[in-house]
């Protein structure tokens, strides 16, 4: 598998997403929309395509949803223990905590799309199924534990999960999708990943941070460099196909999801010290992505 070209057209369209806002004079409201577009429309016809695609069975889905918890729990653990080994700021903490567990789920379905390989894109919409309620749990109580209703709240009306949950009753019970209907969730689908890299892009910032430099590069390292190594690990002792190996692999490299400041603002966080943290990554992740992919199974 030839690993630069397969990851070069995401990263391109982010740089070009980071020009349009920059360079090119295009409106911050414009991108705002189009992230509220896809999160809400676009790539919840995504997930539930992709995941309808290829037949399930719940032996093979139970075992993606313990590789998902290994990953989560490790990338939560690992967010976690910064507070005992660095003693931070534990309101930056609070809001920093998330940048290394969450994920992006455009680079990771563009990318495992690409790969060439039968049923990837589908395994990996899966596991961002899965992982969805729990990165969502684990960003909340860091910031709020005292809000578990308002997680559970949001979390029942994510579109991303109900996509998820809908599409793995329909692939269980294997209930038809007419055509139609399935042609326009695949062409929705296509545009998710375009524009959502593309606001991902638009969202990239590098202003602030130098005061927790040490914090955010604890957080960087932890989900671009250890965690893939757990990965490495969970797979082959979970029994998984040598497909699924890669996948879950490249779940565990993707960077922190830009919607990661965006929650630390609304619930009271410094987003502007996540959006850096979650930046840094970003970029950083055009480099360890190739390097892990390298070292598939």
């Amino acid at each position: 598998m030839s690993v630069i070209p397969l990851v070069l057209p995401d990263f391109m369209l982010i740089a070009l997403g980071w020009a349009l806002l920059h360079l090119l004079g295009f409106e911050r409201r414009f991108f705002v929309n189009a992230e509220r577009l896809v999160y809400f429309v676009l790539f919840p016809a995504l997930l539930f395509y992709s995941i309808t695609r290829t037949p399930l069975s719940l032996g093979n889905a139970s075992t993606l949803l313990a590789a998902t918890f290994g990953i989560m729990g490790c990338g939560i653990a690992l967010a976690w223990l910064a507070r005992p080994v660095l003693h931070p700021d534990l309101a930056s903490h609070a809001s920093l905590a998330q940048c290394g567990f969450r994920f992006n789920t455009y680079i990771g379905l563009s990318i495992a799309g690409s790969m060439q390989l039968a049923g990837a894109q589908t395994i990996m919409a899966v596991i961002v199924g899965f992982a969805v309620p729990i990165s969502n749990i684990g960003a909340v109580h860091a910031l709020a534990s005292q809000n578990g209703g308002r997680a559970l709240r949001e979390i029942l009306r994510n579109p991303f999960i109900l996509a998820t949950v809908l599409a793995l009753l329909c692939n269980f019970l294997a209930i038809p999708i007419p055509h139609a209907i399935n042609e326009t969730l695949g062409r929705l689908g296509q545009s998710a990943i375009v524009i959502g890299l593309l606001c991902v892009g638009a969202t990239l910032s590098l202003e602030g941070g130098r005061q927790h430099a040490t914090l955010i590069t604890w957080m960087i390292v932890a989900k671009l460099l250890v965690l893939p190594l757990c990965a490495l690990l969970i797979g082959p002792a979970l029994g998984l196909s040598i497909v699924e190996q890669q996948v879950l692999l490249l779940f565990s490299t993707l960077p922190t999801a830009s919607s990661a400041h965006v929650l630390a603002a609304r619930m009271g966080g410094n987003g502007p010290l996540v959006a850096v943290t979650m930046s840094l990554g970003t970029i950083l992740s055009a480099l360890t992505i190739p390097l892990w992919l390298a070292l598939a199974p």
